[in-house]
């Protein structure tokens, strides 16, 4: 009896957390679908997997008509997706007051406006068909509002906040929303950072793990484990104290800087 193969659709593929978890569902045998702007990132990935069943669909996550082009196209290829990741995001420095306005909107339309715009075109054939799983990416950095990372902070919050809703809408009709919330993982992202990254996790240790957190459909996974302890003590201190810490704390690097 041939083994069911399952079909993910992920987005933000060519580099970083997404690169990493295209390459551990080619080893767990998966149809992939792959999004990302770089065209060429995703048709080396492609080539380096001459066995494995890979369409790749060149997109900004920005632009919701791409997206569903894209979801339409990998639903008549392959059928119906079993598993919707919706990881495509950016972080940059932003402060208010420094004319960094384009960049508050950047990052939020990419890591907020672009995870709604993923999941929309699934979501049809999921429910009709009762099944299925959409996964966030957010990030323990949308615990708190980082200073210099405002705009980071706030996407990151709202995307939580977002799949949390979702979680609950989803629920009656027999679909599985997850939210990843990772610390610090080894990328592109993150690799200019000017400041120490506590419990640095390499991109495909990440993968395997948030793999099998969404196999078994957990609501709320944070990785490494350590981040989930700093989260909730972050979470949970008064804001006199988190003001006095954060206000001395390193801060990401605008654009240009």
């Amino acid at each position: 009896m041939t083994a069911v193969r399952l079909k993910v659709f992920i987005t933000g593929a060519s580099s970083g957390i997404g690169l990493a978890l295209a390459e551990e569902y080619v080893k767990r045998g998966a149809v992939l679908g792959l999004v990302a702007r770089r065209a060429d990132s995703l048709e080396a990935f492609a080539a380096r997997h001459p066995q494995s069943v890979i369409s790749i669909y060149p997109a900004d996550v920005r632009d919701a008509d791409a997206l569903a082009d894209a979801a339409r196209r990998f639903i008549a290829e392959h059928g119906p997706a079993d598993i919707v990741i919706a990881n495509a995001g950016m972080s940059r420095g932003a402060l208010t007051g420094h004319g960094d306005l384009d960049t508050f909107r950047t990052v939020m339309d990419v890591n907020y406006f672009g995870m709604a715009a993923t999941f929309e075109p699934f979501v049809a054939s999921m429910t009709a068909a009762r099944r299925g799983t959409l996964v966030g990416i957010a990030s323990v950095a949308g615990v708190r509002g980082l200073p210099g990372g405002g705009a980071y902070s706030a996407s990151k919050a709202a995307v939580a906040k977002y799949l949390e809703a979702l979680r609950v809408e989803m629920r009656p009709l027999g679909v599985a929303v997850v939210t990843i919330a990772p610390g610090y993982v080894r990328s592109e992202m993150t690799a200019h950072n000017p400041y120490r990254m506590p419990f640095l996790m390499d991109a495909d240790r990440f993968a395997a793990k948030a793999a099998d957190a969404i196999a078994r459909k957990v609501r709320y996974a944070t990785f490494p484990w350590q981040m989930r302890v700093a989260g909730m003590l972050m979470h949970a201190l008064p804001r006199w104290l988190y003001d006095a810490l954060a206000e001395r704390a390193p801060r990401k690097p605008r654009a240009g800087e």
